[in-house]
């Protein structure tokens, strides 16, 4: 079972749709022992950063992420905003603490000729040892909706990247227990189906990691 976190924000009903499309069972709730009697979570995202983190705070949930991801190890994937929160901090709105999963800031993509928000298809490089890379299409595309991207990440957890201007923003990133994409793989046809796919029925503790 898959718990898809409910903090009041996110593409909470698009992300179980993908999930019932694949075959998987998911619940989205926002009680914490519900969500801990799941396998594995999710974390959506839209909206800003602040925003993810005072309600993930007003709600508990992010003591219970803490607990549950960070102490007892359980398997979450962040989308989006989602995948942001996984990481130290962000610029967004000031400078707000994440989760600190992850080393690493989400800044502003700024100061340049490109169209910010980056909304729409964009290649999707995969490192090429990581097991993704032979279960995706030749030529990877995904769905992107995003004005931030995280700088400063530790290069062994990047999975996967794009490029926007002079940006290399991470797509998916990742470290033991923890994965992240900054695209929505439910938006992103095929190769996100077979992402989330993936987070669900193979992913563990050595996958996010592999070099």
């Amino acid at each position: 079972m898959i718990g898809i976190i409910d903090y009041g924000m996110g593409n909470l009903h698009s992300v179980q749709n993908a999930c019932t499309h694949l075959g998987l069972e998911s619940l989205i709730s926002e009680n914490p022992e519900q969500l801990r009697k799941c396998d594995k979570l999710i974390l959506p995202g839209v909206g800003a950063f602040g925003d993810l983190m005072k309600n993930l705070k007003k709600t508990g949930l992010d003591q219970f992420v803490l607990d549950e991801v960070g102490k007892n190890k359980k398997p979450m994937l962040g989308i989006c905003l989602g995948m942001q929160a996984l990481f130290e901090s962000s610029e967004e709105n000031g400078h707000q603490l994440g989760l600190g999963f992850l080393k690493g800031e989400v800044i502003p993509m700024k100061g340049y000729d490109i169209r910010i928000p980056e909304i729409g298809w964009n290649d999707l490089v995969i490192r090429s040892s990581h097991p993704l890379k032979d279960k995706l299409s030749a030529n990877p595309f995904a769905y992107y909706d995003h004005s931030y991207f995280v700088s400063g990440f530790d290069p062994d957890d990047l999975i996967a990247y794009s490029q926007y201007g002079p940006y290399l923003v991470p797509g998916i990133v990742g470290r033991d227990n923890v994965v992240g994409t900054q695209f929505h793989p439910e938006k992103s046809g095929k190769d996100g189906l077979k992402i989330l796919e993936w987070f669900a029925k193979e992913f563990n503790n050595d996958h996010s990691s592999s070099n």
